[in-house]
């Protein structure tokens, strides 16, 4: 599905034009669950040019305005390798654990803002370690971060639940440390594991080690794949990976034919192959990033072509998400108002977007039937 990368207008990224109301619902209140956010790709850009002073960091603009501005612009590549080489600025300003927990806590705060209920942010602890902190201070200190952005919450009478997933990256070595990490603090906070990063050329299968131990301590795993390459990592984060969830998984189209029943019918009949089959039928979830996409290459756009809409119809457990809102400069809101917008969905398809990410989850079971319930509590009322 990938191709040439269209123009930025194209795309609405930042459509100024965008409703942000659905059937006289504003849909900052709409209730949502994030499990595809980045925590290093969702700074305030503020509170980067305040950090990156204190930590005698050179950025490519001062003001506050314009960094946002530079990060949307120079994210809007094309190309994900491009895309990643931004996470510099928003990596090289968390390396200590103050840093780290001021990013976690504001994490929350904009989540709050944002009328997400609860949010699982992946990151790589191994970035984060320049500063002289280990792994597990790193994890802790974002977890401190996340308990006061949840208490103050609960002050203002908002619930929120954030937790982490630990994510290493599919071009380093790392794999298995981080692996055991995440499974060390599985009852702290730490509820998944990710393999992220280039993924053209880095297979899961070169994390195998890693990936077993995870799946010997019934660690749940989601993996990026079909993002920047096609079917075979798809397979590799099933099969080697055992992924419940495919971060991405925009190529999964690249196994569905579509054929045309002829001139007397509009009917397209969808052809699944096994690995499309396997994704549906069993229930794995795509996190599914619109927006991102079209920066990064993996689909060309424009917007209202994206595959979310048909593995939406297909019945594939879809589920929209940010990616990384500072890059995108976008929230799950925007995201919400754009797939709105563009596949012309009401309420009820938002609710299940919704129910999708409740059940893909990693909470236990009685968790996420807590979270369901208060998304469908909300949409009860408003009949």
């Amino acid at each position: 599905m990938s191709a040439e990368h269209d123009s930025a207008e194209d795309r609405i990224l930042d459509d100024d034009t965008l409703d942000l109301t659905l059937e006289g619902v504003d849909l900052v209140e709409v209730p949502k669950i994030s499990l595809h956010d980045h925590l290093d790709g969702g700074l305030r850009p503020e509170t980067i040019v305040e950090l990156a002073d204190q930590a005698g960091l050179e950025l490519p603009v001062d003001d506050p305005e314009e960094l946002g501005d530079w990060f949307a612009d120079s994210a809007d590549s094309g190309d994900l390798i491009a895309y990643l080489k931004t996470f510099d600025q928003t990596v090289g300003v968390m390396q200590t654990a103050d840093s780290l927990a001021r990013v976690a806590r504001e994490f929350v705060e904009d989540s709050v803002d944002d009328g997400i209920i609860y949010v699982e942010a992946r990151w790589a602890p191994e970035q984060h370690l320049a500063g002289g902190l280990t792994p597990e201070a790193a994890v802790e200190a974002v977890a401190a971060g996340f308990e006061e952005g949840m208490r103050d919450a609960a002050e203002r009478g908002f619930q929120i639940e954030a937790n982490q997933i630990v994510t290493a990256l599919r071009h380093n070595d790392r794999s298995l440390e981080m692996a055991k990490l995440a499974v060390r603090y599985r009852d702290a906070g730490v509820v998944g594991f990710d393999l992220a990063g280039p993924e053209k050329g880095f297979l899961p299968s070169r994390h195998q080690e890693a990936l077993d131990y995870l799946a010997r301590s019934f660690f749940p795993t989601t993996v990026h794949a079909g993002e920047a390459d096609g079917l075979d990592s798809i397979v590799s984060a099933l099969i080697d990976g055992r992924a419940l969830r495919l971060g991405h998984g925009t190529h999964l189209v690249d196994d569905i034919q579509l054929i045309d029943e002829g001139d007397d019918s509009d009917e397209v009949l969808a052809v699944l192959g096994d690995v499309a089959a396997w994704v549906r039928d069993r229930g794995i979830v795509l996190e599914t990033n619109p927006s991102s996409n079209l920066q990064t290459g993996a689909f060309a756009g424009p917007f209202d072509e994206h595959p979310l809409d048909l593995l939406y119809q297909l019945d594939f457990r879809v589920t929209v998400n940010v990616d990384n809102r500072l890059q995108s400069n976008t929230t799950l809101t925007e995201e919400f108002a754009r797939v709105a917008q563009a596949f012309e969905y009401g309420l009820d398809d938002l609710a299940v977007l919704t129910l999708n990410a409740a059940e893909g989850s990693f909470l236990p079971a009685t968790d996420r039937q807590d979270l369901a319930d208060r998304v469908i509590a909300f949409y009860d009322d408003l009949d």
